[in-house]
């Protein structure tokens, strides 16, 4: 009996051995990236798991207060989850609460993710994070309806029209890889059907207008574009500026024409999907990661299949796309940190894993072969490293521990000027000064 009972002690000690060695991993959640994900941890648990004799396991958070919760987590020394979400606009505020991954990366790293896709999730000359996504933007569009708007008489003739009144232009109808923002917003006006009955859509966009960072992202191509930026060369900050004003009127003119859905006040990613996914939206600009999404014929009958992909609108300094990367790295407070770099290390150079992480719907920043690999499934992958390439910008601050702070705060005020809360000059007001209040602090 003694035997016996030692026996089961030690099953019991070599159990929960194992238990404490399981990685946990905090993960961006939502849509096609996030199952992709649990794709990819499940193909670990079966294969290098196994040798390592390591499982991991996924959490999430709600995106609504994410790196809020993150941050304060991390900060107070959670040993809840053991990896967690970097992001190129804000290494810098969580870097003091992880731990550098430089030691796993090598050549092998590099034949699956390019140098300067590890660039992205560097801080201070380190490396904090393996990028397993790059978030940009395209103009969704749907090809029947912008078709017949280039061909069709009738329609093109009450474009002109509209135009005329609503503009102060006569203006004619242009493919969307040659829009300016004055296009997106009379293409807007054209498909809505208050303002035109003929209109096959209720709304000619969606615009995301809810107070949240992430919408700020959406919304800077238009300063961008028009060569507005938060500081300038000598660190001097210039929001008090046309490209900002030109950028907050383009969403303002937008919305006082109820060209987007009157509920476009609250809504985030999830909501501009609904509302083009419905076939009441002619047009957007969204996140790459929504491409998989929203092709999909069960999530989406009413466009999978119907719509392409374009640049940005183009201002006077051409088209611009915000661009960033997020990843997963290491929390400094994990209590199993080898095992994390081991799951990483595989993440990182396992060239199978990252095929069926993008063919299941995840954009990961990798190899131009991985790219042409998935290129028939994923059509979107190769161009969005072209529009990486070409188009991609960070504001000139975009990259610092206040980032995070900057975006909220003007979240907060652009949006509060969009809804009629303040005035414009009120809103740019407020951001200048706590841009500079963060940057001299």
């Amino acid at each position: 009996m003694k035997n016996i009972l030692m026996s089961g002690m030690a099953a019991l000690l070599a159990s929960t051995t194992l238990v404490s060695a399981d990685i946990t991993i905090l993960a961006w959640p939502g849509g096609d990236p996030e199952k992709a994900m649990r794709a990819v941890v499940e193909s670990y648990n079966e294969t290098q798991g196994v040798e390592d004799g390591s499982q991991a396991s996924l959490i999430y958070f709600s995106r609504q207060g994410f790196k809020e919760k993150m941050l304060a987590d991390a900060a107070a020394g959670s040993t809840e989850f053991d990896l967690m979400v970097t992001s190129t606009y804000d290494i810098g505020r969580y870097a003091p609460f992880m731990s550098p991954i430089d030691e796993i990366i090598d050549e092998e790293i590099y034949k699956v993710f390019p140098e300067n896709a590890i660039e992205t999730q560097k801080f201070n000359g380190k490396v904090y994070g393996i990028p397993n996504d790059l978030s940009l933007h395209f103009l969704y569009y749907r090809d029947d309806f912008i078709d017949q708007l280039m061909t069709d008489p009738e329609w093109i003739a009450k474009y002109e029209q509209i135009t005329e009144e609503r503009m102060g232009k006569k203006m004619s109808p242009k493919a969307p890889g040659e829009w300016t923002w004055d296009d997106y917003i009379a293409t807007s006006l054209y498909f809505t059907k208050s303002i035109n009955s003929d209109s096959p859509t209720r709304y000619g966009t969606v615009l995301q207008m809810k107070n949240l960072l992430f919408n700020m992202m959406i919304w800077q191509s238009t300063v961008a574009s028009n060569g507005g930026d938060w500081r300038d060369g000598d660190g001097k900050v210039t929001i008090s500026t046309d490209a900002f004003r030109r950028g907050l009127d383009i969403f303002k003119i937008i919305t006082d024409n109820k060209a987007t859905p009157g509920a476009s006040s609250s809504y985030e990613y999830g909501d501009a999907n609904a509302a083009f996914g419905s076939g009441q939206v002619a047009f957007m600009v969204q996140w790459n990661a929504a491409v998989s999404e929203l092709n999909d014929p069960e999530q989406n009958p009413a466009v999978a299949g119907k719509f392409s992909l374009a640049k940005q609108p183009a201002g006077a300094q051409g088209s611009k796309t915000h661009f960033h990367s997020l990843g997963l790295g290491v929390s400094a407070a994990s209590e199993n940190k080898a095992d994390a770099l081991k799951f990483l290390r595989w993440l990182g150079t396992n060239t199978e894993a990252n095929t069926m992480y993008a063919k299941l719907g995840g954009s990961p920043p990798v190899v131009d072969s991985i790219m042409a690999a998935v290129a028939e499934d994923r059509p979107d992958m190769p161009l969005m490293g072209e529009h990486a390439a070409k188009y991609g910008f960070v504001m000139n601050g975009g990259a610092s521990d206040q980032a995070l702070r900057i975006y909220e705060v003007m979240a907060e005020n652009f949006t509060g000027y969009w809804a009629g809360q303040m005035s414009e000059d009120e809103a740019i007001a407020n951001v200048e000064a706590a841009i500079q209040s963060a940057f001299d602090g």
